[in-house]
């Protein structure tokens, strides 16, 4: 029974690790990270215009008059409101470079994509403009930044990951406009483009051609109601924010990188979902499920869920330190409590090692849990606040990351997943310090 049970979770590891590592997927991580100078500068701006102080806007408005943000607001317009475009480019690049191909093309040809399938029209109505009335007008040739930040995420994934596998492939095949040895890099690249570039316009308006003639739509508005919303459905509740968090520790304990695999995947619908609250917060609307908001965003897995790494070692650190009497235990740490503090825990996945220790895989699984359950209760009953489009760089440390993002009650509830996580880990860290205490003294009797 055990070597079945090995052979089926083996399976399943290679059938993970085998997906995290398809060219799509590693081309949307990366594509997601080029997108983070975008949003972390820019929510230290979005976290000027709303800092977490009680009295700070009055004061701010006060001191300065009554439109002392709009310069910070713009910033926002200008990076959160544009994600889609910067994921859309991302994912081009991303995905050409990791071939060995001219990034730069494909990036602008797979933004071209996402645009062509977007709306490029907007609608205006009596509310909007008062000499209107009570008509409503249509105003084209514009980019609606409703469908260029976080409503058009995926849809820029599925044009970005299209667009990139056709360029590549073009390429690839030699199904391209060749130039000579002699003619410099940068022009043969855009000859080179010419062709997949041509393949990818056709496509993109043939699809915003069907859209439009059977649906009076954009694809871009079409996979929003029909994918994105229901995706922001599943995974705004308990049993998505639960899975999320135990498929990131089992992975991670199994030896993948869980946080990437997961994050991957499910983090453009947690970004779209933060969006939303950002555009919620913008509209003076408070930000409830009921209202349209969403609980589940990046921060809350990301500062909330596993601060100081995923299992929430911070807990074995603070127990090894209190009772540990092995060296190995109490030399490492030692050692990891300073990686820690800024969310840094290979050293004790690792180094203890925490990967297929039996012992170590209870509290490290049931951390997360208990901390994914307080953050999300506390958003449902209105003590925390719920998170919009602000974020803090990774390496954040816990107290200064909830209190940027919650306020004081972001520093409470991370306070008490703290102690939870010690009182987790503290009888788990004493047996597997009993068993490294005999293990060095048999070897000290060895040696002796």
């Amino acid at each position: 029974m055990k070597e079945w049970f090995t052979n089926v979770a083996q399976k399943a590891l290679d059938v993970f690790v085998k997906f995290a590592s398809t060219k799509a997927i590693t081309a949307l991580k990366d594509g997601f990270v080029l997108s983070m100078p975008a949003t972390l500068v820019g929510s230290i701006f979005l976290l000027l215009a709303n800092l977490p102080i009680n009295g700070y806007t009055e004061f701010m408005a006060k001191t300065f008059g009554a439109d002392w943000n709009i310069g910070l607001n713009q910033i926002n317009n200008a990076t959160f409101n544009i994600l889609a475009i910067i994921i859309a480019v991302g994912i081009g690049y991303s995905y050409a470079r990791n071939e060995k191909l001219d990034g730069i093309s494909c990036g602008i040809l797979t933004l071209i994509s996402f645009l062509i399938v977007s709306p490029s029209s907007l609608q205006i109505t009596g509310g909007t403009v008062k000499a209107l009335g009570d008509k409503t007008a249509e105003v084209s040739g514009v980019l609606p930044t409703t469908w260029m930040g976080g409503n058009g995420i995926i849809s820029a994934i599925i044009m970005g990951l299209i667009g990139s596998w056709v360029y590549c492939t073009c390429i690839q095949k030699n199904i391209r406009i060749k130039m000579p040895d002699a003619v410099p890099e940068g022009v043969a690249n855009a000859f080179s483009a010419m062709i997949p570039g041509f393949f990818i316009m056709c496509y993109s308006a043939v699809i915003y051609q069907v859209c439009q003639m059977f649906g009076g739509v954009s694809l871009t508005e079409l996979i929003f109601k029909v994918i994105q919303t229901p995706m922001q459905g599943l995974t705004d509740n308990w049993a998505g924010a639960i899975i999320i968090v135990l498929l990131m520790s089992l992975l991670f304990w199994c030896g993948i990188h869980g946080p990437n695999v997961v994050s991957g995947i499910i983090y453009p619908v947690l970004t779209a979902n933060s969006l939303v609250n950002q555009d919620l917060m913008n509209k003076g609307i408070e930000v409830t499920q009921a209202n349209g908001g969403h609980y589940l965003v990046p921060q809350l897995i990301d500062c909330f869920c596993k601060y100081g790494g995923v299992g929430l070692t911070l807990g074995f650190i603070v127990s090894g330190l209190l009772v540990a009497k092995s060296a190995q235990i109490r030399e490492l740490s030692k050692f990891a409590l300073v990686p820690g503090l800024f969310n840094v825990n290979e050293p004790i996945i690792f180094g203890l090692p925490i990967v297929y220790n039996p012992i170590m895989l209870i509290p490290f699984v049931l951390g997360p849990l208990v901390a994914v359950i307080l953050t999300y209760g506390a958003m449902v009953i209105g003590f925390l606040p719920a998170f919009g489009a602000m974020q803090v760089p990774w390496t954040t440390p816990p107290i200064i990351s909830g209190f940027l993002l919650g306020g004081w009650q972001g520093v409470v509830i991370q306070l008490l997943i703290f102690v939870a996580s010690v009182a987790i880990w503290f009888p788990f860290v004493k047996m597997q310090d009993k068993i490294y205490v005999e293990q060095e003294q048999a070897n000290a009797e060895a040696e002796a």
